[in-house]
């Protein structure tokens, strides 16, 4: 019996943001992502690649008044398009982490599709803005996926200088994190990986 199709599409609109997306967890790591934010722009496009997703979003929003809406109202559509992706999550690895280095920052990943949403972090990054991304919405963006997905979502950055480098670093970081969580397990490929039966 052939492996179900792991993708999601859903479109999220407010009088705020108009948010779509188009996901499939088991891709090639393509991404074509426009948000009005090019730095979140290219942090999307690199969770694509680096999470082996693929990734049509598209966002616009009231950037004229702050990136606030549109950064948090993506992460959290991002993160209800992996919830629905996962159907059951029957046959899952469920929990994933990663350590990633880039140049001389290094950043750790973990998560949990556990049915709780959860978000804690624990970094210093210098900037207030890498490129035109508002480095303090990182923390909007996470928590929404989190509360979106279900998923209990740790982040560190351990080392570094360079904030742009300590933000992509985080973003690999989650995506080798996630991809690794999502993978089927051949061995218990038919049951949930709970003991309680249900996540």
């Amino acid at each position: 019996m052939a492996a179900r199709v792991r993708a999601a599409a859903l479109r999220r609109t407010t009088r705020e943001t108009d948010v779509r997306i188009r996901l499939r967890l088991d891709g090639r790591g393509r991404a074509s992502v426009r948000t009005g934010v090019r730095f979140l722009d290219h942090m999307l496009e690199t969770l694509a690649r680096h999470g082996a997703l693929d990734l049509e979003l598209r966002a616009t929003g009231d950037l004229d008044v702050d990136q606030h809406h549109t950064v948090e109202d993506i992460g959290l559509v991002l993160g209800e398009a992996v919830r629905r992706a996962l159907g059951g999550k029957r046959g899952i690895l469920r929990a994933g982490y990663w350590v990633m280095p880039m140049d001389e920052a290094l950043a750790l990943a973990a998560l949990d599709f556990s049915g709780r949403a959860g978000f804690r972090r624990r970094w210093t990054i210098g900037a207030a803005r890498v490129g035109d991304l508002r480095v303090e919405l990182l923390d909007d963006f996470f928590e929404a996926f989190a509360r979106a997905a279900a998923a209990t979502v740790h982040l560190r950055v351990l080392e570094g200088r360079s904030s742009h480098h300590k933000v992509e670093a985080v973003f690999k970081a989650f995506a080798r994190a996630l991809r690794v969580a999502v993978t089927r397990d051949p061995q218990l490929r038919h049951m949930i990986p709970s003991t309680k039966g249900l996540l």
